[in-house]
């Protein structure tokens, strides 16, 4: 048996809405234990016996079955996870900056040598590793933090091509989910 962290990609938004009591009751049907949710976007950690591939197709099934849609799973171990909290690159930030912290994560490894440019200012790309790119948006003048990011992460799109699972989580979320 092991901690398991997975990240639900597209749910909650429009009409794929999934109440989280009704996500850890399929979980549960599911054989899977010790399961909690942190916020509403998607993001449970859970324990579960088996291999990485095997949990992941069995969460995406039982959440297809009991929902009626498909909804994608990045899944990260809970040593992933620790490592992931232990060595970020946030700390290189002026902690007097008005900047949000986010992290994109892939299912599949990153194609080697990738390069990302960040928007001075804006959006500025801290690190990428092989299965994550931890981004930086500072707040602009309209409030908003995270308006380039789309256009900073076209290129990373179209060298993976269609069918490249990701998901982007705010820090504070990850932060959260071996609290």
């Amino acid at each position: 048996m092991g901690v398991w962290i997975a990240f639900l990609r597209g749910i909650n938004l429009g009409k794929r809405q999934v109440k989280m009591a009704e996500l850890r009751e399929c979980l549960e049907e599911a054989g899977f234990t010790e399961i909690k949710t942190v916020v509403a976007s998607g993001n449970v950690r859970l324990v579960a016996e088996g291999g990485a591939a095997d949990i992941k197709s069995r969460l995406e099934k039982a959440i297809e079955a009991r929902f009626g849609f498909a909804v994608g799973v990045v899944l990260r171990s809970e040593a992933e996870l620790t490592a992931m909290l232990r060595d970020h690159p946030f700390d290189s930030l002026d902690p007097k900056a008005d900047v949000a912290r986010h992290v994109l994560m892939l299912d599949q490894a990153l194609p080697a040598g990738i390069a990302l440019e960040g928007v001075p200012g804006h959006t500025e790309i801290l690190r990428i590793d092989p299965r994550e790119v931890y981004i930086a948006g500072y707040r602009q003048p309209n409030g908003r933090y995270t308006e380039a990011v789309e256009e900073v992460l076209k290129p990373l799109y179209a060298k993976l091509g269609k069918g490249a699972l990701d998901t982007m989580r705010n820090w504070n979320t990850i932060e959260k989910m071996l609290a």
